[in-house]
């Protein structure tokens, strides 16, 4: 087995255990020929050879993940990685913290549009948890 594939394989499971097993599954079923291989590298790069690593836990990277998500503006990915904070141990408060953090740094306008994403991610998180909303 090449490294590739080792990284590819041991990606697997931090992608799935972050973002969930369903949500993780879907993106690589409902990959397209022309789509597949970015999710191949997302998969082997980012989670094997960078969420794999032993250096930080995953709350601390789910942690990272979120202001650097605000800072670059990309919501859609700060939605599910909201939902993987949540899933590795990241509290609402946490959360809040966090993105009140990156308003200094990034600005308001990027905080702004962090907190309105984070929120539904989180009432979408809670309902599908079964405990509504607070």
């Amino acid at each position: 087995m090449t490294r590739s594939e080792e990284n590819y394989l041991s990606g697997l499971n931090p992608r799935q255990k972050v973002m969930g097993a369903w949500h993780v599954e879907q993106a690589l079923e409902q990959a397209s020929d022309f789509s597949r291989p970015i999710q191949e590298l997302v998969t082997e790069y980012a989670w094997g050879a960078i969420w794999g690593r032993p250096g930080l836990d995953l709350k601390t990277r789910s942690m990272l993940n979120l202001a650097m998500l605000t800072a670059l503006n990309r919501s859609h990915e700060l939605a599910g990685h909201v939902r993987g904070a949540l899933n590795n141990g990241v509290t609402e408060q946490e959360i809040q913290e966090i993105l009140l953090q990156t308003m200094i740094y990034c600005g308001a306008p990027a905080a702004l549009e962090s907190f309105r994403t984070a929120e539904g991610a989180i009432t979408e998180f809670r309902r599908a948890q079964g405990r509504g909303s607070r």
